[in-house]
């Protein structure tokens, strides 16, 4: 009498013997770009950094009680100026000059004047590159988050984490190549870390930090020879459905997302258990044991990942205390400061220890800073400032101890070796070996890039 299959047996005749084989290039690092639109691939020229962990504090950070120390604003406190742009209106306005409300000293052999907000930071400055000349196109929260995520204000754009993924690609196939950690968005929302006309598969992966950051991510509880005889059956319907549909961008991620899932039930469990690390590296990033939120958490888990090859990876500060949009009170500065100031500075001492730092581009930025006059002499809070702003970069390349660009003596507008948001994106691209003007995308009858028709590789910050 005849036995009718067992649901093992019928996987693997269906399968054809195809399982293994689709099994073996589902989960290899060295598909073929041709085949694999993730497959690690080489830039346009030597790159100075294999990846970039991006740092961004939504809600504009004012410059002038940070980084870009003022004296003349300091002296010149409550004297009446006139203004060119006020409240994102352009025009000539009367206002008060209104002085750093925190002290500034200078840190480390380079001299560079950091606040009080972050002695973290100021320990680590030798290794860092203060840009005080940085400047947009806009002073409204949405476009400039926009911009700083996408080149662009107006329109929705791949952001740049995409744009890296989708001109390096991976060296990990089993983790994405663009990761975002972050409790909730910023400004703009998922747009900034969306692929958009690229194809989909290099949108960021978000990860809420929290006891399960990447939810039903651990297999069943069944044999892994099970699971793969399944997900190869599945792989050779997918690719079969696929080939009727060529043009379709998202059924390809679709499937892509399933293989990418497979492969992180394999590491992804590992790359965010932080049992494995030591008391002195949890303390350097002032976490205590257990933690599994914080911007500690999302700078340690990023040093993690990092080293296990994702390429680009995004962590947005943004918490329960509200983001930098200080327009009432300026103290709300000091409580996001302590937030950040020491796991970014345990991040990058974590990482020059381990030898990833010159690899490794750390850059840190916000959406625009924050004015250094107002209406009100005795205002406690400032007001959107898209004229002059300070961001910084370390690592990968980058000249370390230096600060460069100048803004006026009042930090209202750059006056020295001005950064426009295009040209941190073409440097960043061209520190990770890529082009900005030759990275495109042919999308509705044009080529389109990060940078547009903008953007320069600064130079001068480049070791």
């Amino acid at each position: 009498m005849n036995q009718s299959p067992t649901r093992r047996e019928f996987l693997s005749r269906a399968s054809g013997g195809f399982g293994a084989l689709a099994l073996a290039g589902l989960c290899s690092e060295l598909q073929a770009a041709s085949d694999d639109p993730l497959a690690a691939k080489t830039g346009h020229h030597a790159a100075k950094a294999d990846r970039v962990i991006f740092l961004y504090s939504t809600g504009g950070t004012s410059h002038i009680d940070t980084f870009n120390y003022r004296p003349q604003l300091v002296a010149d406190h409550g004297k009446s100026i006139t203004a060119s742009r006020w409240l994102n209106k352009s025009g000539d306005y009367s206002r008060f000059l209104i002085k750093p409300r925190f002290s500034f000293q200078q840190y480390g052999q380079s001299g560079a004047w950091v606040s009080e907000l972050f002695p973290h930071i100021g320990s680590v400055i030798d290794d860092v590159c203060v840009l005080n000349a940085m400047h947009c196109e806009s002073d409204g929260h949405d476009k400039a988050t926009l911009a700083a995520h996408t080149g662009s204000a107006q329109f929705a754009r791949p952001s740049m984490g995409s744009w890296v993924s989708y001109g390096l690609g991976t060296v990990n196939q089993n983790l994405p190549s663009f990761m975002v950690l972050a409790p909730a968005a910023p400004y703009a929302g998922a747009q900034t870390w969306s692929s958009d006309f690229l194809p989909a598969c290099h949108q960021g992966t978000h990860v809420m930090p929290g006891t399960e950051p990447l939810p039903n991510i651990r297999p069943r509880n069944q044999a892994t020879e099970l699971q793969q005889m399944e997900l190869a059956f599945q792989n050779r319907l997918n690719q079969s459905h696929l080939a009727q549909r060529a043009a379709d961008q998202s059924l390809d991620a679709r499937i892509r997302s399933f293989e990418t899932a497979f492969g992180m039930q394999r590491e992804a469990p590992e790359a965010f258990d932080l049992s494995q690390e030591t008391e002195d590296t949890l303390r350097l990033y002032g976490l205590e044991r257990g933690a599994t939120s914080g911007f500690g958490w999302q700078c340690l888990v990023a040093r993690r990942l990092a080293e296990r090859g994702v390429r680009f990876l995004e962590l947005i500060d943004v918490g329960s205390s509200g983001n930098w949009d200080s327009h009432g009170d300026m103290g709300d500065h000091v409580r996001l400061a302590s937030a950040i100031d020491k796991p970014i500075a345990g991040l990058l001492t974590d990482l020059k220890q381990r030898g990833l730092l010159e690899r490794t581009l750390v850059v840190w930025t916000t959406e625009f800073g924050r004015t250094p006059f107002h209406e009100q002499a005795a205002h406690a809070g400032r007001e959107h400032h898209n004229l002059c702003f300070s961001s910084w970069m370390a690592g990968g390349g980058v000249k370390s101890g230096l600060v460069y660009g100048q803004s006026d003596e009042y930090g209202i507008v750059t006056a020295e070796d001005a950064v426009h948001t295009h040209d941190l994106h073409a440097t960043i691209l061209h520190l990770l070996g890529l082009d900005h003007e030759r990275l495109t995308f042919r999308h509705a009858g044009r080529d389109f890039r990060l940078t547009d028709i903008h953007g320069r590789v600064v130079q001068d910050i480049i070791a």
